[in-house]
Formats: C-alpha cells, sequence, structure tokens
C-alpha cells in the first residue's frame, strides 16, 4: 500500500525506494506507544515525505535537458489497476500539495479531515486542493481506457511500421493532433521538445526506428503495456495513449537512469 502511495505520487520508482527506506529508518525510531494507528502513522509519513521530494524535484527540474516522463516499471514489482502512464504524466503539472490531496482522496478515498491532519492543512485548504487538481487534470485526461490486447497491438504495428518506413501507414494509425514526448535527459540523440502533429510524429519515428537491426520486445508496466525498443545500440521504452479510433500519444523513455528496472 505505501509503495503504490508513493509511486502515484513521485511517478519515480528509484524515489519510491527512498521514501520507503526513510519510512521505515522512521518507524524503527518511532516510539511505537505513540502510535495508535500504524497504517496511518505511516501514509502520513510517506505522503509528507513524498510532498518534500516533489519539491526538491521541481528544483532539479530546472536543469534536466528536455522532457521529463514517469519511470516505467515491471507490473510485477506492484500490483496497480488503477494508474496509467498518461495520468502519471499529467499529474506532473500539479503542485505538490495538490498531487498528494489528488491521489489520497482519488486513489484512496481517503476522508478530507484524514487528509488534511496528515497534510497539516484544514479540511477546506484540502477540498479546494482537490478541485483544482481535478481541473487541472480534466481537459486532456484520457477519455477512453484501451485493452491492455489493443495496447499491445498498436505498439507492435506502429514500431513494425516505422522499421519499414511505412509512412502511409503510420500516419493512418495517428490522431491529426498527436504528440510524441522524449525523456532521455541529454544522454541519447532525441527531441528536446515535444514533436506534434500527424506527419510531424511519423516522419520523427521513421527516423528513429526506420532501420532493419532494431529490435522490439513487449513488456508488461505497472501502468500497462509497453514495448523495448533497441536500436544502434540503444534502448529505449515506448508507450502510447489510445481514444479508440487513433493514437493520440506516444512516450519514449531513454534515460538510462530511468531503464534500469526494465
Amino acid at each position: 500500500m505505501l509503495a503504490g502511495l508513493a509511486y502515484r505520487m513521485l511517478g519515480s520508482w528509484h524515489d519510491t525506494e527512498d521514501v520507503l527506506q526513510e519510512t521505515y529508518v522512521r518507524w524503527s525510531a518511532a516510539d511505537r506507544s505513540d502510535v495508535a494507528e500504524p497504517r496511518r502513522y505511516l501514509t502520513r509519513v510517506v505522503t509528507r515525505l513524498s510532498v518534500d521530494v516533489l519539491r526538491t524535484r521541481q528544483a532539479r527540474r530546472e536543469s534536466y535537458i528536455g522532457e521529463w516522463l514517469p519511470e516505467p516499471v515491471p507490473a510485477n514489482a506492484l500490483d496497480l489497476d488503477d494508474v496509467s502512464m498518461a495520468l502519471l504524466h499529467l499529474m506532473e503539472r500539479l503542485t505538490p500539495p495538490q498531487r498528494a490531496v489528488y491521489v489520497l482522496r482519488t486513489a484512496f478515498t481517503l476522508p478530507y479531515d484524514e487528509i488534511a491532519e496528515i497534510l497539516g492543512r484544514t479540511p477546506d485548504d484540502c477540498r479546494q486542493l482537490h478541485r483544482r487538481a481535478g481541473h487541472a487534470l480534466a481537459d486532456d485526461r484520457p477519455r477512453y481506457e484501451p485493452t491492455a490486447a489493443e495496447q499491445r497491438r498498436l505498439l507492435l504495428d506502429f514500431v513494425a511500421a516505422a522499421r519499414d518506413g511505412d509512412l502511409q501507414r503510420l500516419e493512418s494509425m495517428l490522431r491529426d493532433d498527436v504528440i510524441s514526448w522524449t525523456d532521455a535527459n541529454g544522454g541519447r540523440r532525441a527531441a528536446r521538445k515535444p514533436v506534434t502533429g500527424r506527419e510531424k510524429v511519423a516522419t520523427f519515428f521513421t527516423h528513429i526506428y526506420g532501420r532493419p537491426d532494431m529490435t522490439f520486445t513487449p513488456v508488461d508496466l505497472i501502468t500497462g503495456p509497453g514495448l523495448k525498443v533497441i536500436v544502434r545500440g540503444n534502448h529505449h521504452l515506448l508507450t502510447l495513449d489510445f481514444d479508440g479510433t487513433a493514437i493520440t500519444a506516444l512516450r519514449i523513455v531513454a534515460n538510462p537512469e530511468k531503464l534500469s528496472a526494465v
């Protein structure tokens, strides 16, 4: 439960492990006679530590090269069935307190009184934070949730078409306003800004994946199906969003520090 809370808030397995380790240290040193409800106590510690990490990460983000994407984690690492790469990516636009309230209220259905106690705020403040978070996410949150089978099929078909340089086939799979993000932190030759539009995205993928020696393997992530891609000796993790008709977004994680788990 605590790992799920931290990962939802942070979108990073590395940061999640750090938070859990620090929580264990604090739990080990705590006077248990003062802890009436261990679950509530531990939830408070994990939430507050995660908020601290998010604030520190905001400062570090200024020196991060290009787009920042959530870290992919294998499905067997944690049993979550209500979190997607798209949602974790969208939550990056929230402030740390908004993200904490949103996760605690939406994923764990905690009452506002308890959330207020965890964050050291008033219940009214927490209601307002949750309302603002909902508004910030509402416009761009996917309206259609594809099945895992649909996602796997689309990933395989899309990458195969990119490898073959089949622009017409690629464009037929993409929505007009499709967008592609790449997270490499300067460690790989990659687009540092989002690529938008059907033609540009199709051309971009034929450029980076259009090689006969490119290989790809399906992988199940906490957030749903993904595809491990190896091209020119570089490793990528590709995921996508689908609206029931066409691909609306693609995300490439190419930062080596984020790929160790997969």
